[in-house]
């Protein structure tokens, strides 16, 4: 019996990173380090080798600690990330080519100068995974006299295209059929626009504050690596603001990063490289936007904003506000990320947290008030790319981390993904043994697009004032067993997805809590932060969670129109 067994230290949930040991065999491999504190590691014998998919702090950081306190255990990454981990240092990790099988025994064997490999030969390959430059989908095969085994780590990963790298390569690992496939779950079962659906709502609503605000200061706050340089790159190449007459100002710990993408331009999209032909990718004071690096914090160097344009600045949140506030009279607003945490990105630079950063830049201002948006640029899968993920890949058995473990559940809940897959939800320090010779029920005949009934309706327009829209269905769509949890309060509701009419069943737990009528009663009902049931509030306790309607928090904002946005 050959057994797999994943002892996950970390696993995402909240801020406490991701790290997983994996054991098979004889061998003995860690996936990703992103603790704080590596202790738990250091409990056991060294491990036989450690695999970073990418260079994100919550991947990362302890990588450094573990190579001080082992530093013959051997740390594998790609190339782009190996580059990525220390830009101005000696290298951290090893870099491995994409798609060539590297043999971990091999490597053991030389440094134990050990030939005895009857116990089972292992080995991995890299897969490029989308969210970041450099961001692998690691394959361990374990093979042995009586089988191979395989276990694909996916880390971050993101089908869609972004600006700066291309999506994960589905098609080339379609019917790999994985024993294990451990998969991010940040999103839960959420269903998002497209990314450039995504792209066009934000920098069309950038655009129009930049046009009707002749002093606006607009603040993109984000991480040292990857959303601030994608927006970068967006600004920049996007029709609704190439060219426009604004000066994009960047954070010194943003254009750490920046710099080193410029370091390795073969890592980036195809569509980078010949943009990078004609001007250049990021710093550019000729073609508008200019893009300009702030002075970091010791210089306090004057920005010489001109007071009657615009400017965008792109910056950390350990950084102080006053850097590049210095009391400007102009109109500041703050465009957060819906997905993002102010919080974790803090504290990427230890040392550097200085309180709260949206109340010390609304202080650091001459009029003391900033104006706050949200948009939504996706990083990660969202519900339907993650089934649509597995589904391609056929694996046995699926663990779901990176993620806030009600999202991780409603993901697990799916009926299409408990009806063919052992589904794991492990939590840290739960050990878990997944048996790789033991069977399981799969359906004999998999729900596949081209088996699943299309019913066809037909919409007709009431000639009543005001008009209503009736559509109709055909009979034999009742006779289906999900028609009952559909229709069970016999209410639906309905929401445009693009050019796509999404409808649902309206569940009865929405019925339980009459509502307030009044708009401005607090409640989250009736708060403009709420999207799909999920508050988007970056200020409130609940940020990024599902709440109940009739509930509310100090953080409410009103509906209603005469209601200020102001903080």
């Amino acid at each position: 019996m050959t057994t797999l067994t994943c002892i996950p230290f970390a696993v995402g949930h909240r801020d406490e990173g991701v790290c997983l040991g994996v054991e098979i065999g004889p061998y003995r491999v860690l996936l990703d380090c992103g603790l704080r504190d590596v202790a738990p590691l250091l409990i056991d014998e060294p491990w036989d080798a450690v695999i970073c998919s990418h260079a994100h702090t919550d991947h990362a950081r302890g990588l450094g600690a573990l190579r001080q306190h082992w530093p013959t255990v051997p740390i594998y990454s790609s190339e782009p990330t190996a580059a990525l981990l220390a830009p101005q240092a000696a290298p951290l990790a090893q870099g491995l080519p994409w798609r060539t099988p590297f043999s971990l025994t091999a490597a053991q064997d030389a440094a134990t100068e050990d030939s005895d490999s009857a116990s089972g030969q292992l080995s991995v390959e890299l897969w490029p995974a989308g969210h970041l430059p450099g961001a692998a989908a690691t394959l361990l095969t374990y093979q042995t006299g009586t089988g191979v085994y395989r276990l694909l780590h996916l880390g971050d990963c993101f089908l869609s295209a972004m600006r700066l790298v291309e999506g994960l390569p589905l098609t080339a690992l379609r019917g790999l059929e994985p024993d294990v496939l451990i998969v991010d779950g940040s999103y839960g079962n959420a269903r998002y626009p497209h990314r450039r659906q995504q792209e066009n709502d934000l920098t069309a609503r950038l655009r129009h504050a930049l046009d009707h605000q002749l002093r606006s200061r607009i603040v993109f706050p984000v991480p040292s690596l990857g959303l601030g340089q994608e927006l970068l790159m967006l600004l920049r190449s996007h029709y609704h603001t190439a060219g426009y007459p604004v000066t994009i100002w960047v954070d010194p710990i943003v254009a750490v990063g920046c710099d080193a993408y410029l370091q390795m331009p073969m890592a980036l999209a195809r569509s980078v490289q010949n943009f990078a032909q004609h001007q250049s990718i990021f710093w550019d004071d000729r073609v508008f936007p200019h893009v300009k690096r702030l002075p970091d914090e010791a210089s306090r160097a004057p920005l010489g904003l001109n007071p009657d344009a615009p400017a965008i600045f792109i910056v950390h949140p350990a950084t102080l506000p006053a850097t590049y506030c210095q009391s400007d009279t102009g109109d500041w607003t703050v465009f957060l990320s819906e997905t993002g945490n102010l919080a974790t990105w803090q504290s990427e630079q230890p040392g550097s947290v200085h309180g709260d950063w949206l109340d010390a830049l609304k202080n650091a201002t001459a009029l003391g008030t900033v104006q706050l948006e949200t948009y939504l640029l996706t990083e990660h899968c969202d519900g339907t790319s993650t089934t649509q993920l597995i589904h391609n890949l056929r694996p046995r058995h699926v663990v779901l981390q990176h993620g806030d473990p009600t999202g991780l559940t409603a993901l697990a809940d799916l009926e299409t993904l408990q009806t063919r897959y052992k589904l794991h939800i492990p939590t840290a320090a739960q050990q878990l043994s997944l048996e790789l010779d033991t069977q399981f029920w799969r359906s004999s005949q998999p729900i596949t697009p081209t088996s699943t009934p299309t019913y066809e309706g037909e919409v007709t327009i009431q000639s009543t004032q005001p008009a209503d829209a009736v559509l109709t269905l055909p009979a034999d769509i009742v006779t289906d067993p999900r028609w009952r949890t559909f229709a069970e309060t016999g209410l639906i509701s309905a929401q445009w997805q693009g050019a796509n009419l999404v409808i649902r069943g309206v569940d009865p737990g929405e019925l339980l809590s009459p509502l307030p009528k009044d708009a401005k009663v607090p409640s989250c009902a009736n708060c403009r932060a709420l999207k799909g049931q999920i508050c988007r509030q970056p200020t409130s306790p609940l940020f990024n969670r599902k709440v109940a309607l009739d509930g509310s928090c100090a953080e409410f904002v009103s509906k209603a129109p005469d209601r200020e946005d102001s903080i």
